[in-house]
């Protein structure tokens, strides 16, 4: 976060893409919150598969929802709507279950602020609803992909799609969508495109997105670099991890 603030200053709006936390202990999301009272910068939190829901709200009672108690909230800036949703499959939540999910709630919730939004839309969501290519990581994806990519494309308004929970960078273009990974600021996802095991994982950099809003939309990935002992806490704390 420090050099994040340090190197873009002006950013207008900051968002946490889910896995806020490893196990989803309270005391975990206070870290967090510990982290950002020291910002001045309007932020949106996300779910992930590592997240809790319950203990998310808990510590951040102010955090939008949606009627159902789903994390998810939309943010118009210059025109643009950055829409935000929670593809977290809970409760109950399930430290070995990974795999993302958009009920008809939430769907529903897309729908709206799709239909309602000012101009172009960029989607916010911690899983991918698409293959990419690393079988470990497609078989934990959002697993109603269809339903969510039919909901995406219905109003022809959304100009770039964002995910996190593969940790690598990748970009391409899903049925006319274009999408953005973003690294993760801890440990990276090896190219292993057959027989990738979740728990792998490379030391490369870590990294954040930075998005240029104007005419145009400009996708950054901003590496940095942990101390050496971060990096390997974060390997060895993966069960069976194979650093590559």
């Amino acid at each position: 976060m420090a050099h994040a603030r340090r190197r873009f200053p002006d950013a207008a709006h900051l968002v946490l893409s889910g896995d806020l936390a490893n196990s989803g202990k309270i005391e975990e999301y206070q870290r967090l919150k510990d982290v950002l009272d020291q910002i001045e910068l309007p932020y949106t939190l996300m779910c992930g598969n590592h997240d809790n829901r319950d203990n998310l709200l808990h510590v951040f009672p102010d955090t939008p929802v949606t009627d159902q108690g789903h994390v998810q909230d939309y943010v118009d800036i210059d025109g643009t709507r950055l829409i935000m949703i929670d593809t977290l499959d809970g409760p109950p939540y399930r430290n070995d279950y990974h795999k993302g999910y958009l009920c008809a709630d939430r769907l529903n919730w897309i729908d709206n602020a799709l239909s309602s939004a000012p101009g172009r839309v960029l989607l916010f969501m911690h899983h991918p609803a698409w293959i990419v290519g690393l079988d470990g990581m497609d078989e934990i994806r959002m697993y109603n992909d269809t339903e969510a990519l039919n909901t995406f494309k219905k109003y022809n308004n959304v100009a770039h799609l964002f995910t996190g929970h593969l940790h690598r960078s990748i970009s391409g273009n899903i049925q006319g969508l274009s999408f953005t990974t973003f690294k993760s600021p801890g440990h990276q996802t090896p190219l292993f495109v057959e027989n990738l095991h979740i728990s792998q994982s490379t030391p490369e950099p870590a990294a954040y997105g930075v998005v240029f809003l104007a005419e145009n939309i400009i996708v950054h990935t901003e590496d940095f670099q942990l101390a050496l002992d971060n990096v390997e806490n974060c390997i060895e704390a993966l069960p069976e991890a194979n650093a590559a």
